[in-house]
C-alpha cells in the first residue's frame, strides 16, 4: 500500500497551486420599460478606467460560493430573498490583471416593482441588456452566458415570474418574454402555449387604468413559485 501524505505536505509541495484567488460575479437582471435590464457598476481598477463591470467580489476564506454570491447581492442591493442560480465557471489565464482569479457566475432575477433596491454605490446603474457592448474583464462573456442560460430556462421553467408583480396580464407576460428572448412572439400562439402549461391561475379580475383594452389578470400557481418545478406535461417550448 502506498504511503499517504499529509495535507500540509501536499500544500507545501504545490504552493503555486494554492495561490489562486476565487471570486463570484453576479448578473442581476430586472425588467422595466419593456426591456430586460442588468445592474452594472463602474470599475475601480485603473486598467478598466471608465468601463462598467458586473457586481462581484473575491470569496472570503470563511464562506462558500453560494454564501459569497448572496453576500454580494445583500451588500450592493440590500435584497435577501431573490432568485439566484449558479451558471458557469470562468478561468481564462489572463482574465484578471491582478493575477490568477477563477470566478463562478450567478444570475439573479429581481422584481423592481415589489423590491426597493438600496443601491449603496453612486456608480451603480441599470443598463438595457441589448445596449451593453463592452465590459471590464471578461464580463461581457459572462453576461452573454448568463443571458443564454436565462433564455433556455424561461422556455421550460416558470422562473420568469420572479420579474413580474404578483398580478399580471397575458399582454405583460408576453412583453416580458419578448424582452428576454429578443424576438416577437405571435400573440395567439403565445397565449395558447402559456395556458397549456398550466402555470397560471385566472383571478377573475381585469386591469384598471390602462391605455388599452383591459385584459384579464393572472398569477402564478403558488406550488410552482415555491419549488420552481414543472410537471412533465408542462415542459413544452413557447417558440415551438
Amino acid at each position: 500500500m502506498a504511503k499517504l501524505k499529509s495535507a500540509a505536505l501536499e500544500k507545501s509541495s504545490h504552493l503555486e497551486y494554492f495561490n489562486i484567488a476565487v471570486s463570484v460575479d453576479c448578473v442581476i437582471f430586472a425588467y422595466a420599460e419593456k426591456a430586460l435590464k442588468v445592474l452594472l457598476i463602474q470599475s475601480d481598477l485603473e486598467e478598466f478606467a471608465g468601463m462598467y463591470s458586473l457586481l462581484g467580489d473575491l470569496v472570503r476564506p470563511d464562506e462558500d460560493l453560494d454564501e459569497a454570491s448572496y453576500r454580494v447581492l445583500r451588500e450592493r442591493t440590500d435584497l435577501h430573498d431573490v432568485y439566484l442560480e449558479q451558471v458557469h465557471t470562468f478561468g481564462n489565464l489572463n482574465r484578471h490583471p491582478s493575477g490568477r482569479v477563477i470566478t463562478t457566475a450567478y444570475y439573479s432575477l429581481i422584481n423592481l416593482k415589489n423590491n426597493k433596491l438600496q443601491l449603496t454605490h453612486n456608480e451603480l446603474s441599470w443598463h438595457d441588456v441589448n445596449k451593453v457592448r463592452k465590459l471590464a474583464f471578461d464580463h461581457k462573456q459572462i453576461l452573454d452566458t448568463c443571458l443564454q442560460r436565462l433564455r433556455e430556462k424561461v422556455l421550460e421553467q416558470p422562473i420568469v415570474f420572479n420579474l413580474l408583480p404578483e398580478k399580471f396580464s397575458l399582454r405583460e407576460l408576453q412583453d416580458l418574454y419578448e424582452a428576454i428572448l429578443g424576438v416577437e412572439l405571435d400573440r395567439r400562439n403565445f397565449r395558447k402555449r402559456i395556458i397549456l402549461k398550466d402555470w397560471l391561475i385566472d383571478l377573475n379580475e381585469m386591469e384598471v387604468d390602462v391605455p388599452h383594452r383591459p385584459g384579464k389578470l393572472y398569477k402564478l400557481r403558488p406550488s410552482l413559485k415555491r419549488n420552481g418545478k414543472l410537471s412533465v406535461k408542462s415542459e413544452q417550448k413557447l417558440t415551438a
